[in-house]
């Protein structure tokens, strides 16, 4: 039974140190397929007031030039092609795989860099997480249980991420999700995929992740949903977020919803037939995104210092549009003007 050799991690550590190039694991594959083709899309521009790029200060999760670039959208960008890898001989160990001296980390390490325990077990499966999805429950739903149908069309789906709880079951139980979880374990055979491209046949499996979800649902037509944010999570504080939910509620229609406060059907009643989802930039959103009719809008309210584009590329996935609002202030504690939110309001509208 095949072993990790512990001076892999070592040798593996030692080349990052000192600048040697070091291959990808996919590099390694013994076979490799094009799932989706690559292909030129349109991509919608950011709905957006004139003067609210002006007001960022600071950016998340990409370059602030970045963040400013994914505004204006594409009129025919190239999306790349979904690929699938076979992979022999690798050892997933303490959250990172190893094979010859390539290595992918899923998950924040528990143990020291140096030392490794051994795989005990020996499998063959379909990987479908990735770090995003294990770090975000926002990138798990609408990220990597969109790979899990490529894990099972492909092989055994695996994952190392222990049960959750909140909403993540009856989601994997809607979706029809049964996956093997491991702990560290060798791999005989190993597949892995490149799926991050919002290519046709990702899109595709996006409008079939919501028809399962909608399915058997009695859906409740609405002008929009307002899904607060709340204290939890990184601080995105939009102080006077009971005053626009109070607003959009009496002046526009719209349901009010605490998320963790609901069931997973409750929100898709609540979101699956509704053409706007709003709220502060946060995870409680990928609710609604999930299940928002095609041709939806996302409004998202965000910080000054603290904004970020990278819901957009979920909504492109899922056939909506993007609207984003800059308030003035700080993540700690920010405001936007009703006045604002209406007009924002009547350009989606």
């Amino acid at each position: 039974m095949l072993r990790l050799d512990p001076i892999r991690p070592i040798a593996n550590r030692f080349c990052r140190l000192v600048g040697l190039p070091r291959p990808e694991l996919t590099d390694l594959a013994i076979e490799r397929w094009e799932i989706s083709p690559a292909e030129t899309r349109e991509v919608p521009p950011v709905i957006a007031l004139p003067g609210q790029a002006e007001r960022i200060t600071r950016t998340e999760f990409a370059p602030i030039e970045a963040v400013l670039q994914s505004l204006a959208g594409d009129p025919a960008e190239f999306i790349p092609a979904t690929m699938g890898y076979r992979l022999r001989d690798v050892d997933f160990v303490d959250g990172a795989l190893y094979a010859g001296g390539a290595e992918l980390h899923l998950r924040r390490r528990q143990r020291s860099h140096l030392t490794h325990h051994h795989p005990r077990d020996s499998i063959s499966g379909a990987l479908y997480e990735s770090w995003v999805g294990n770090r975000w429950f926002g990138n798990w739903l609408l990220d990597d249980c969109l790979s899990y149908r490529l894990a099972e069309e492909y092989g055994q789906p695996v994952t190392s991420t222990p049960p959750r709880g909140g909403h993540v079951p009856r989601y994997e139980e809607l979706l029809s999700m049964n996956p093997q979880r491991i702990g560290d374990v060798h791999f005989d055979e190993l597949i892995l995929f490149d799926d991050h491209h919002n290519n046709s046949g990702r899109l595709a499996r996006a409008q079939d992740m919501r028809q399962r979800l909608i399915a058997g649902h009695e859906l409740t037509p609405c002008p929009g949903v307002f899904l607060y944010r709340g204290r939890s999570g990184d601080a995105r504080i939009l102080e006077n977020e009971d005053e626009i939910a109070e607003n959009l509620e009496s002046q526009y229609g719209f349901r009010i919803i605490f998320a963790e406060d609901h069931s997973v059907d409750e929100l898709i009643c609540a979101c699956g037939d509704t053409m706007i989802i709003a709220g502060v930039e946060g995870s409680q959103l990928n609710h609604g995104m999930a299940v928002m009719p095609p041709g939806g809008t996302l409004l998202t309210m965000q910080p000054a210092d603290r904004a970020t584009t990278a819901m957009k590329l979920l909504t492109d996935r899922w056939q909506q549009r993007f609207a984003l609002m800059v308030g003035h202030g700080t993540a700690e504690g920010f405001r936007i003007e009703w006045s604002e939110v209406q007009a924002t309001l009547d350009l989606i509208l």
